[in-house]
Formats: structure tokens, sequence, C-alpha cells
């Protein structure tokens, strides 16, 4: 399996690009600001053919590119239906500081030419991957993750031989951090529970890509994070959170 990821735009959101390996057909993740030519240069580099892009939520920084790389490529858009809106409205879902950041500048948002909706426990086969899809709403009321089989070791994982899956996780869970819930659509209690029933019920083993920052495992952040420790614990788990 071939998963190569790398950080883009002012955000330094995680942009992944996944295959079974070089030569063959593969998936998007998350493609946000500035991150059109790191795909490019990833799909030259393995000789890669997009022909999906998963988007975990709709906010600005995981989804600038979305409709430029489905429309290079004629590739596929998949979101949740809860944030769909946000590829043509992304102001809907900012903050005030990035809509500071924004301002002057002039940009036009579209859906890509074919989009499809995302649901709870779906499974999707594309570009000969399996990917479950879980619905964790609390960043965002659309907010998914992503979990795909990871069946030998590599490179742009650094995993070990045990690792059963890998999980795209977006803004849901970060190495020793979680998302914010302060923008619109955020929901803290929401969160918590999309973390409790979709996070801590899985294996130890299965390595997540996040949305920002480094790679990490579910146990690992069962054992660390604090966020998960206070639910572990049933404490509060109120800190300050991640995210755009």
């Amino acid at each position: 399996m071939l998963i190569a990821g790398f950080p883009a735009g002012p955000w330094g959101t995680n942009c992944y690009v996944a295959a079974t390996g070089a030569g063959t057909e593969c998936v998007v993740i998350d493609p946000g600001k500035d991150s059109a030519e790191g795909v490019a240069q990833v799909v030259r580099e393995h000789r890669l053919k997009p022909v999906a892009v998963l988007v975990t939520h709709g906010h600005v920084d995981h989804m600038w590119c979305v409709a430029p790389v489905a429309g290079t490529y004629d590739a596929t858009a998949w979101i949740h239906p809860d944030d769909r809106h946000l590829l043509t409205d992304p102001m809907a879902g900012m903050s005030r500081e990035t809509t500071q950041m924004l301002l002057g500048g002039s940009y036009e948002w579209a859906e890509p030419d074919d989009v499809r909706e995302l649901s709870d426990s779906q499974e999707l086969e594309l570009a000969g991957l399996r990917f479950v899809v879980d619905h964790t709403p609390g960043h965002t009321e659309g907010s998914v993750t992503f979990r795909t089989p990871y069946q030998e070791q590599g490179p742009a994982t650094g995993s070990g031989p045990d690792v059963s899956e890998v999980m795209f996780s977006g803004d849901l869970l970060f190495a020793g951090s979680i998302g914010r819930t302060d923008l619109p659509g955020g929901d803290h209690p929401t969160m918590l529970r999309s973390l409790r029933e979709k996070v801590l019920t899985l294996p130890d083993d299965i390595v997540v890509l996040p949305g920002h920052g480094e790679q990490t495992s579910v146990g690992r952040e069962r054992a660390t994070n604090p966020y998960l420790l206070d639910l572990i614990d049933g404490g509060p788990a109120g800190r300050v959170t991640r995210g755009l």
C-alpha cells in the first residue's frame, strides 16, 4: 500500500494520496489550500490516476482545492451532506481569524462536477481500496473519518507489521489533542460523543493520520491524550483544542 502525505497552505493542513501501489488509481484525501501542486507531484512520481477526492469535513483549509483537483483528474468528490453547503459557501464555517486572513482576496467557490454524499458506516470501494466511513460530528456537523485496511509496512506511515487499519481522522483527533468546537456547526458534547463512540471503541494498533500535525495511533492517544483520558476517567475534557 502507498500512502503519501504532505502539509500544505498557511494552516499546514495534511493532504494524503492513497493507492494500492505505484502505477495504479488513487484517492486524494483533504486537498486544502496550495495542495494541488503537491498532489500533482505525488501523482507524477508514482504514476497514479486520482479517481476520488475524499473530504473529512467542509472547512476551507481541507477543501480549498477539492474542485480543482477533482476537475483536473475527472475524479468524484465525496463529502457528508451536512457539510456539503460549505463547498460553495466556505465562509459559513470560518473563524473570525480565518475570515480576516482572506479579506481582500477574490475567491470563487463551486462544487466539482461529480459530488456524492457519505453516510455513517458506509463502505466505499475506490481505487482498489476499501474505506469505512464513520460520521464523527463535533468539529463540524458533517465531519467524518475514513478507515482503510493496512496490509504491509510502508515508508509513508512508518508503521509496523501489526497495523490493522489506517484512519484519516481529519480534525477529529490529533496527536495529543482534538479538533476545536467553537466554530459554526461545532459542538463540544457532540465531539466528545464522537470520540467516545468512534475512537475509544477501536483497536490500539490503528494508525491515525490527522488533518494537522504528526501521525499517531489509537493506542498512543488512548494512553496519553488528555481528552481521551478525561473520557475514560469520566472527566470534563475541557481543554484547549486545535483546528482552523
